[in-house]
């Protein structure tokens, strides 16, 4: 190599390292003695989207309150309704060795419900335990309310998610006006949904269900309009040649094919429900995520940890009840 090259390349790396540190070495000054290189706008924001958020929930809950106060009590009925159905299975307790130890009479339902919905005898031992253990965790008629506000979720969720993600999956314009707004919906933060929930309907267990059922609606629209986009052409194909108009190609083709993908949104849904319904309980939802609430604000770990382990014992309880449905013929 040519000296002038040499000395071309260190020309180079020179001037390189000299515009680095006249540009960089300032940025590292303030950054260390913490004040600003560049002054940013200050408040008011160009565009103040929270003032016309603001406005919008202001009319909203001020023109439209009687709508609002009719969904609070169709929730609250539906919700009431579950729980009362599930509390008139009765709960017996007897004392061992004077310790009152309950046997929920659910707890046997369960174990036959799950073996049935699984064909695995372990899966019904599996909720037998659980609920057993979380009735003799003091906490039976926590987890009622948990199930309760889940179910009622989950339902609304699902019986507006499936056919959603049916015409998704039948029509593009559907889909590509869906995902957006579905995408909205699962990242924005949970807690988000609480605020205008608690301004719409106050406290209790109806703005617990409807945020829930915001949170658990996508995954049962996502997963159906893909079972129905994933549908083997050929199939549909069949069908046609056959002479099936749209409505039984749709419901003796597309539908049945696609049921795994429908019953794996379904019990993402109720999942999701159930995680949302814990959540709830920051606005007054009660059940299982008002125990964990209690635990975290007095400093209780053992209540808090007890409560969190009889969420888990509820989730595994609904994710086997619902897991292997898509698979049975």
């Amino acid at each position: 190599m040519s000296k002038r090259n040499i000395s071309v390349k260190k020309l180079i790396g020179g001037v390189f390292t000299t515009f680095t540190w006249t540009f960089l070495y300032p940025i590292v000054v303030h950054a260390r003695i913490g004040t600003p290189l560049l002054e940013l706008p200050a408040k008011p924001a160009s565009i103040p989207l929270d003032k016309w958020t603001v406005a919008v929930v202001d009319w909203l809950a001020l023109n439209i309150e009687a709508f609002f106060e009719f969904i609070q009590l169709a929730l609250n009925s539906v919700n009431d309704g579950l729980l009362a159905a599930i509390q008139w299975v009765p709960i017996f307790v007897v004392n061992i060795g004077g310790l009152p130890i309950r046997f929920p009479v659910w707890s046997l339902l369960l174990f036959f419900l799950l073996w049935y919905l699984s064909g695995q005898i372990s899966t019904g031992l599996l909720g037998l335990v659980a609920l057993w253990l979380s009735a003799n965790f003091g906490l039976y008629i926590e987890m009622t309310e948990t199930f309760a506000l889940t179910l009622t979720s989950a339902l609304i969720a699902i019986s507006l998610g499936i056919p959603s993600g049916i015409l998704a999956g039948i029509s593009d314009t559907v889909h590509n006006f869906i995902r957006p707004v579905l995408d909205l919906m699962q990242t924005m933060p949970v807690f988000v949904y609480l605020i205008p929930a608690v301004i719409f309907f106050g406290m209790g267990a109806a703005p617990g269900a409807v945020a829930t059922v915001i949170f658990a609606y996508p995954p049962s629209v996502r997963l159906t309009n893909l079972g129905i986009r994933e549908v083997p052409q050929e199939l549909v194909e069949a069908g046609e040649a056959f002479g099936c108009n749209y409505w039984q190609l749709l419901m003796k083709v597309q539908i049945p094919v696609a049921r795994p993908s429908i019953m794996q949104g379904v019990n993402q849904s109720i999942m999701l429900a159930l995680s949302m319904a814990v959540v709830a309980a920051l606005i007054g939802a009660g059940g299982l995520g008002g125990e964990v609430v209690r635990g975290i604000q007095r400093m209780r770990v053992g209540q808090g940890f007890v409560a969190g382990l009889s969420v888990v014992f509820t989730a595994m309880i609904l994710d086997r009840a619902t897991a292997n449905i898509g698979a049975r013929e």
